[in-house]
């Protein structure tokens, strides 16, 4: 670390050194590093740029530093990442909360207003919620709606319990341990969920920050990567309200074989799937028939 003490010099010194090791957004990350030793936003950063860092500071952002180096994610170092615009706190036993998967809340969203849904206390299922990212983000934007996210890792359950308070969602949302939708009976309007869907022989592939650092039970989809979905598509049409509709994250080029097995299910083909922003078809809609 250079000798200079200023928020601004050890900042450009940081992301230099991110920036050697290869890491792809050096000064993002050196900023999100260094705010939060400090507790400084970016105008803070700005604002207090001659701000002279006490040997603790440094101290402290060193080990941030050589965590990030090692591979680690800053949202695993900040132990918190933004999704929906809301802060998620994080476990090692929770993913940490992707852009990607904001396509399944803007799918469930477009449903909801398409079937004229708003205002109705809308019943939500989140099947592995691990951080309770996608059911408290739906709550937030549903605030007549109740839902209930089940987990097979208590961890993640205690983590998505303090999120929910932490967002003020806790009265409208509850939490049960189970593997996958065995423990619960509904009726629900919607069934959300992001789960594993990566081949067991991709899993070795995978970036350092996903492949260390993420739990591997909800990364790991089995042989085909789609072992999940034939649980979840099969438990769904027995939980669903006639009517109601189950919408899934998927992988890259899974989009064919989950309509296959929801449509084997007995689930009909909602809509087309649903690509995310970078083009790849992120989200499956299907929907139990109505009687």
């Amino acid at each position: 670390m250079t000798t200079a003490r200023t928020v601004d010099a050890i900042r450009r010194d940081a992301a230099a050194r991110l920036r050697s090791a290869g890491m792809d957004s050096p000064e993002l990350d050196a900023r999100l590093l260094l705010g939060a030793v400090l507790d400084l936003d970016l105008t803070g950063l700005i604002s207090q740029a001659a701000r002279l860092l006490t040997p603790q500071d440094i101290a402290a952002l060193e080990r941030a530093l050589r965590r990030r180096i090692a591979g680690e994610p800053v949202a695993r170092i900040l132990g918190v990442r933004e999704f929906w615009g809301l802060p998620f706190r994080l476990s090692p036993d929770t993913l940490v909360p992707r852009p990607d998967t904001e396509t399944v809340i803007e799918a469930v969203l477009d449903i909801v207003r398409a079937n004229a849904w708003q205002g109705r206390g809308l019943r939500i299922l989140d099947v592995g919620t691990g951080s309770g990212a996608i059911l408290l983000a739906l709550l937030h934007e549903l605030p007549d709606a109740f839902g209930v996210g089940i987990d097979i890792s208590l961890g993640a359950l205690r983590t998505a319990c303090a999120n929910a308070a932490a967002l003020g969602l806790s009265a409208r949302a509850a939490y049960v341990a189970g593997d996958y939708l065995a423990a619960i009976r509904g009726p629900f309007d919607l069934i959300v969920s992001n789960p594993p869907y990566v081949r067991t022989a991709d899993m070795a592939g995978l970036s350092t920050e996903v492949r260390d650092h993420e739990p591997r039970r909800a990364l790991d989809g089995g042989a085909d990567g789609l072992a999940a979905y034939r649980v979840i598509a099969t438990q769904a049409v027995g939980a669903l309200v006639p009517g109601g509709a189950l919408v899934l994250e998927i992988g890259q080029h899974q989009a064919a074989d989950v309509e296959r097995l929801t449509g084997a299910a007995g689930l009909h083909r909602h809509r087309p799937p649903r690509p995310d922003l970078g083009g790849v078809l992120r989200v499956v809609t299907a929907r139990k028939p109505p009687p």
